[in-house]
């Protein structure tokens, strides 16, 4: 048992799901301004499904910036291994859906275009967003979900070869991994994407053939290498904030492009 950390910035709680009595929150960085056609931009954080103290605070500073520009920056709490001994990546797979869902049948009250929905994961959270856009009709997950595709994406050195991650994590799904696979599952018709990655993160090969089977089919990506890099280069605290400062530049420019900012 361990006490998650108190944000360092105001934020709002809502309440996007109940599940066996846990409440899954929305912790949401308001801009200043009341304009009512506003981006949202959903953080979804790494560590291999496994909580700590900094869950899901871990991109607080990325989504205090956001706010600062004017979108709504939400930090999304998902389920992990610490909310069930029969964990599976699928439970958060559907909380992804139904938080994105949540924010879309929430938009007016939230000042929030619909049509302006950016989600960001890292790591874990980057395979779980991945999983809840490419991963359809094979497997049976709570709820009802309509409209959950986000208008453009944000990855942070992100699991996206789901036969090893789940032969690593999770080898009781090993005879469905592939079907449990970003790299494995990209169709054409994708939202945008930004990706970056260390090329000393041990799972660089695997996001540069994800962005070029990305490309192949027809979809935009944006693939940022960082030289010497290994994964969590860029969060916020490291290497004088260097690397957080050069990655938010590069969303911003893609975020401007896609008239989200």
């Amino acid at each position: 048992m361990f006490l998650v950390k108190s944000f360092e910035f105001t934020v709002e709680e809502r309440i996007y799901k109940n599940v066996e009595n846990r409440d899954l929150k929305l912790y949401i960085f308001n801009p200043q301004n009341l304009l009512l056609d506003r981006t949202a931009i959903l953080f979804f954080h790494g560590g291999s499904y496994v909580k700590s103290d900094r869950t899901p605070l871990a991109f607080e500073h990325h989504a205090e910036l956001y706010a600062s520009k004017g979108i709504v920056a939400i930090c999304v709490d998902y389920r992990t291994t610490n909310d069930t001994e029969a964990f599976s990546p699928l439970y958060a797979i559907s909380d992804a859906k139904s938080s994105i869902q949540w924010v879309r049948q929430h938009h007016q009250e939230l000042g929030v275009n619909s049509n302006k929905i950016i989600i960001c994961g890292a790591s874990s959270g980057g395979f779980t967003v991945l999983c809840s856009v490419l991963v359809k009709d094979v497997f049976e997950l709570e709820g009802d979900y309509t409209n959950n595709i986000p208008d453009a994406l944000v990855m942070f050195n992100p699991g996206v070869d789901g036969v090893e991650v789940l032969n690593r994590l999770f080898p009781e799904l090993s005879d469905k991994a592939e079907n449990l696979s970003p790299l494995h599952n990209i169709v054409s018709d994708l939202p945008p994407l930004i990706l970056f990655i260390g090329t000393d993160d041990i799972i660089y090969g695997s996001n540069k053939e994800f962005y070029e089977k990305w490309i192949e089919y027809g979809n935009q990506c944006t693939f940022h290498t960082y030289e010497g890099m290994s994964h969590g280069f860029f969060n916020y605290g490291t290497f004088d904030n260097k690397p957080f400062k050069e990655t938010n530049e590069e969303i911003e420019k893609f975020m401007k492009t896609l008239g989200l900012l």
